[in-house]
């Protein structure tokens, strides 16, 4: 099988031989998280009137507070 297409939010059509459509997979969008904060360890995020900080640890891994 072949996987035509793009990842990040976009539809992925994987297609056997002959090009029959054997599924179509709508796939999340992937942002790094280098690319959310540019600068510095934390990003703030805004749901539904809620305020959310999402920081990087001294270890590497992500913490999400209200």
């Amino acid at each position: 099988m072949a996987n035509n297409g793009q990842r990040g939010g976009e539809t992925v059509v994987i297609k056997a031989p002959g090009d029959r459509t054997v599924s179509e997979l709508n796939l999340p969008k992937m942002i790094s998280f280098n690319s959310l904060v540019r600068c510095g360890d934390e990003v703030w995020i805004e749901n539904e009137g809620q305020i959310y900080r999402l920081r990087r640890t001294k270890q590497g891994k992500l913490v999400l507070t209200k």
